[in-house]
């Protein structure tokens, strides 16, 4: 079990220390930063990750109720998670691209795919950019960078690898970035990703949110390794290690990797400590294999808290936002609920669509046997 304590002299860390490796932080206990490794953040991006990780915690309570309220089929969530993923979206630059896992919803609204997409793939509806052929949380967007989710564990992480050595024989400057839980350190994918990454310097990031569980498999349960970062240097590749709940630090490690990238040095891996707060989805219940009082120590290292302590205390922030923006993000969710219940499901021929440049013969036979037929219930695919 990963603690939440994160001095060197914690009697109850799972493993020794000196065997672990360091962990970068900036944030401190007493809410100031520490100026030798302050990454200077930008006050309006500081305050555009906050915001962002205020709306993918709401985001999480409110798509958990749809789905108990049979609304949607799915949801996975991030809770405890948001300093990790918005930290590391918030460090790439607009033209690098990222492989996603399933989690990091609050990145891809980061960098720009529209909340409505984002609402409409939930629900599988004629506006879905995927229509409706995955599951909720399975997003994809162009335009923001943001590649299609792949659901096998581990599967982007050689995705993510080729893309990224395509970027680099093609003298592009763009970066990858590629996002992974423990669990998927243990594929396949993951060491035949990093092996070839390091051999040909692929630039690209690999960022493990070490979160304590695959589902329900612990991280003890997962390796023999001291940590992560460990498994990065057995394959020549540069390896950090930074406290997932400090959004400054993940800032600063990812920052710091997209430039070792982009400068030709090749790949980094980016273990980053934090905790499942949640189920690992909703068809989850994480009662079933860890005890309540886990939780608690992990509660005092709230990702989201801490950026709100700090905002506050530098007078960037009041109780007076929070209310604010908490009535922004209920007005913007309704109404993109309400849109997405009336919008009507794919037509069923659009499973012939995007698959061939040129549609042949036999499926365009099929497409039109399709159109003639009788409808599936609702009318949808």
């Amino acid at each position: 079990m990963l603690m939440p304590e994160m001095s060197e002299e914690t009697e109850g860390e799972r493993v020794a220390i000196s065997a672990r490796g360091s962990l970068l932080q900036v944030l401190r206990e007493d809410g100031t930063l520490d100026p030798d490794k302050n990454p200077d953040i930008e006050d309006l991006d500081l305050l555009r990750a906050f915001r962002q990780m205020v709306e993918t915690r709401f985001l999480d309570e409110r798509l958990t109720r749809l789905q108990r309220q049979g609304r949607i089929g799915f949801h996975v969530g991030c809770l405890g998670e948001e300093a990790a993923i918005i930290g590391s979206a918030l460090a790439l630059q607009t033209e690098d691209w990222i492989f996603p896992c399933y989690r990091e919803f609050g990145a891809a609204l980061l960098r720009g795919m529209p909340y409505q997409s984002f609402i409409d793939n939930l629900y599988g509806n004629a506006n879905d950019t995927a229509k409706g052929r995955q599951m909720p949380d399975h997003y994809t967007c162009r335009d923001a960078h943001w590649v299609s989710i792949s659901s096998p564990v581990g599967t982007q992480i050689n995705q993510a690898t080729g893309f990224a050595w395509a970027s680099k024989l093609k003298g592009e400057t763009a970066v990858t970035l590629v996002y992974f839980g423990d669990g998927a350190t243990s594929s396949n994918d993951f060491h035949s990703g990093l092996n070839f990454a390091g051999v040909f310097k692929a630039p690209v990031v690999f960022l493990c949110r070490n979160n304590g569980w695959a589902i329900s498999v612990p991280y003890e349960s997962q390796t023999a390794s001291p940590t992560i970062a460990h498994k990065g240097q057995a394959y020549g590749v540069h390896a950090v290690r930074v406290d997932g709940n400090d959004l400054f630090a993940v800032y600063r490690a990812v920052r710091d990797a997209a430039d070792r990238a982009r400068a030709g040095h090749g790949p980094t891996l980016v273990e980053a400590l934090t905790y499942r707060m949640g189920g690992h989805s909703t068809s989850d219940d994480p009662g079933a294999y860890r005890d309540a009082h886990e939780l608690e120590p992990w509660q005092q290292r709230d990702p989201v808290e801490r950026v709100r302590h700090y905002l506050m205390d530098h007078d960037m922030w009041t109780a007076a936002d929070d209310a604010a923006l908490d009535a922004e993000l209920e007005k913007r969710f309704l109404a993109a609920v309400e849109a997405a219940e009336n919008t009507p499901q794919p037509e069923v021929d659009t499973m012939f669509d995007d698959v061939y440049e040129k549609l042949p013969w036999h499926l365009r036979e099929q497409r039109e046997q399709v159109r003639r037929g009788r409808r599936p219930f609702k009318g949808g695919g």
